[in-house]
Parts: structure tokens; sequence; C-alpha cells
């Protein structure tokens, strides 16, 4: 745990983003990443200069077959307030509305029922559990599809909602990710969405996999790109934050970026600026 948890507060300092008071929720859809998120940052919460308050909440999609109750007893282990919000989405999209494409509305409607839940209870940060390969993936998919520059960014803040979102992992590689929350026998909820991995994301998955096995540094070169160029908001304050970054990088687990384990994350598709809400 060691190792990620100090990737996972370099990113926090680099990007700045925990303030003394900050109130934070975690968006938690039961998948590996939002489950190690939620194990790392409370676990950085108990030694972190700054203090900081810490919420779980989970978006029920209304698909039967889900269940929580694993989850909020986690929270409630980690001492972690937990709620989950009821919705109706997963008919919404897929009965009513018989979506060809639904990632993208799931994304926008799970985001919604976030934010309303991050003001609702008094917070305003939003932790996501994007990771490492999902900003290669994220800035392919921009350029393949939307023929563009672009990823999510490590802080955003919406000022429509007050609310500003933060990814604290996005150091942390997807091999990690799988290897720690299989360690620690993370209670990970199945993924019974209709459309899971069948979704441009997962193209470009099994794309950047293939010219990874030709280019086993590609997704540290993108990476480090977006760093350098660098995207909006991606810059970091300075090279030698930099240079620890990809120091810390390599000591991962061995084949980090390279053959990525299964995911059970809901993700939605390279709509909405080919980004992902709530992992």
């Amino acid at each position: 745990m060691s190792n990620l948890l100090s990737l996972l507060r370099s990113c926090v300092d680099d990007y700045q983003m925990i303030k003394e008071g900050d109130r934070i929720v975690v968006g938690v859809s039961g998948g590996k990443d939002s489950l190690t998120l939620l194990h790392l940052i409370a676990r950085l919460q108990s030694f972190y200069p700054k203090h900081f308050s810490l919420a779980a909440v989970s978006v029920d999609l209304g698909l039967p077959g889900m269940d929580f109750t694993p989850v909020e007893e986690f929270s409630k282990e980690l001492g972690v307030p937990f709620q989950l919000i009821k919705t109706e989405i997963g008919p919404i999209i897929f009965e009513y509305r018989k979506e060809k494409n639904p990632c993208s509305m799931c994304a926008k409607m799970r985001r919604g029922a976030l934010d309303r839940a991050v003001k609702e209870l008094g917070f305003n940060k939003l932790a996501l559990g994007h990771h490492y390969d999902d900003a290669a993936e994220t800035f392919l998919m921009s350029l393949i599809y939307e023929g563009r520059l672009s990823c999510f960014q490590p802080v955003t803040y919406l000022d429509r909602t007050d609310v500003t979102q933060i990814r604290p992992m996005i150091y942390i590689s997807e091999r990690a990710i799988t290897h720690f929350a299989d360690e620690q026998k993370l209670p990970v909820v199945y993924n019974v969405c209709p459309a899971d991995k069948q979704t441009k994301r997962q193209e470009i998955k099994e794309l950047l996999y293939e010219l990874c096995g030709r280019y086993p540094h590609l997704k540290d070169h993108i990476f480090h790109a977006m760093q350098r160029l660098p995207l909006p908001e991606w810059g970091v304050a300075s090279e030698k934050q930099l240079q620890r970054q990809k120091q810390s990088q390599s000591r991962q687990p061995e084949d980090a970026h390279g053959e990525d384990g299964d995911r059970v994350d809901m993700q939605p598709d390279a709509g909405e600026s080919a980004e992902q809400i709530h992992k």
C-alpha cells in the first residue's frame, strides 16, 4: 500500500487538490478503482497535514442485480460515512430512451446525482477514481474520435454547482490498482450495465494494449506529454515534481503500463468530451 499511497499523495500535492478544511465526497461506483481510491484517501486522511472530512456516495442506477451493501460495510470499516442514492437512470436510458450510445448520457445523469449529493451534504469537493491508464486512453479517444488534444483535468471547478472535482489517482496505473484490489480483497460490485465492455473506451483500451506491445513506454510518453505541453490544468509546478512522479511510476508493479487488468467499473463512452464520471 505504501507505494500507492505515496503516488496518491504526490498527485494531491503536485496539483494542490486538498486544502485545509475541505469536505470531500468520494464517488464510489463499486468498481476496483473507486474502492481503491476510498481506501487510500481514508488512509491519507489519518496523517495528511491539511485536515479534511470524507464521505462516500454511490449512485444506484436502478438496474437489477447491483448490491451496494458490501460497499456500505467497507466504508463503515474505514470510518467513512456512506450514502446510497437511488435513481432510475438505467431504466430511463435503456428502456425508455433506448439509447444506442448510452454512456455519455449516463455520465451526465450520474454526475448530476453526485453533484447534488455533494451540495446536499454540505461538501465542496468530489473525488473520482480515474487513474494513469484512463488519462492515456481518454487522450487517444479525444484525438481519434474528436480530432482534438484533450483529456479530463486533474482538478476541475464546476461553476454551475460550485463543486470541485479532483482525481488523486492519476499517477497510479490500472495494473497496480488491480493488484491492490485483489490483495486487499476489496468488495467489488459486479457491473450489470448492458453496455459494459462494448464501448469506444474498450476499443481504445485494446488498441493501446496492442501498441504498448510494440512501444512499451507509450502510456508514459502520452501522460508526460500532457504535463509538459501542457494540456489545460495538467502542468505541474516544476520539472523537479515531474521527475519525482516519473521515478515513482518506475517503482510500480512490473508491466504496470503494459497489460491491463479486467475492468468491472461502470464507464461512460467517449462522449461528453471523452470524460468518465463517477468511477
